[in-house]
């Protein structure tokens, strides 16, 4: 595999956890606390399709690390973690913007979210270097 591979199986998994992270937020504002689930079901009170959603989100978790796993093969750590910061700002982003999530943009975290936006772009802009391996007797 490549670089180039790498930061995509990196970006799925931003993706993939965002798109989780959104969709657990949407499903637990709909249902009971996760110890009231079973009693919920059998007096058919549970919202069935949020917790379908919740499955599917740990499914996405579940899918993320893989990916996560697959790109840490081929980039640098500090790479890496760096474009996994971006799914904060896509959380952010995507929660305040949506009206489903009910957020609200603030200054300060809009602020936030540009700061490590330009950390990840300071980050990723230089190419990366190979390793130097190194012999161990």
């Amino acid at each position: 595999m490549s670089l180039r591979s790498g930061i995509t199986f990196a970006l799925g998994s931003v993706l993939l956890v965002s798109s989780a992270q959104l969709g657990m937020r949407w499903s637990m504002s709909r249902l009971p606390q996760p110890e009231q689930w079973l009693a919920a079901l059998s007096n058919g009170t549970v919202d069935l399709a949020a917790l379908g959603v919740v499955l599917l989100a740990i499914f996405a978790y579940a899918l993320s690390m893989l990916c996560w796993l697959i790109a840490l093969k081929d980039l640098p750590l500090g790479r890496a973690y760096s474009l996994l910061s971006i799914s904060y700002a896509l959380v952010y982003l995507l929660a305040a913007t949506l009206p489903v999530f009910n957020e609200h943009f603030s200054l300060s975290k809009s602020l936030g979210v540009a700061l490590v936006i330009l950390g990840v772009i300071t980050i990723n802009s230089r190419p990366a270097r190979k390793p130097v391996l190194r012999n161990t007797p």
